[in-house]
């Protein structure tokens, strides 16, 4: 039984994602049409071993490739070979869920301060003299 790693911390089991070999779409020739080269892989969040904040950050991701069930699922057709295909799947698979480890830093607001305001309002008076000395002068 191998292991998926996604962080140092954070591991899924291979048993847990279920991959079977389908047809891929598009250009090909005859090739595309005898050999199953795509990939589709399906991880079910919900019955994971992933933590539960984890699963739950997932499963309230806005993804259409997440169904109602709570099951990803993912098409992996870009290269040639069903090996390349399979290593894309699983490498997508686990960025998605890193994705999710990572905590959003909170914004906090910030003021102009004083000086800046300052300095802008000189700058837009001095601006405003340089246009003035430009107009034509009344005798």
């Amino acid at each position: 039984m191998t292991t998926l790693f996604i962080t140092p911390t954070l591991r899924i089991d291979d048993s847990e994602i279920d991959m079977s070999a389908i047809r891929a779409q598009g250009a090909g020739g005859q090739n595309v049409n005898k050999v199953s080269s795509a990939i589709h892989l399906r991880f079910d969040v919900a019955a994971s071993s992933l933590p539960e904040h984890i699963k739950a950050r997932l499963l309230a991701k806005a993804d259409t490739r997440l169904t109602a069930e709570g099951v990803f699922v993912l098409k992996a057709q870009n290269y040639r070979t069903q090996e390349q295909n399979r290593q894309d799947a699983i490498d997508r698979l686990s960025l998605w869920i890193g994705e999710t480890t990572k905590v959003q830093k909170t914004r906090r607001p910030t003021r102009v301060s004083k000086g800046v305001q300052k300095r802008r309002a000189e700058a837009k008076k001095q601006q405003s003299q340089r246009k003035d000395m430009r107009k034509k002068v009344d005798y």
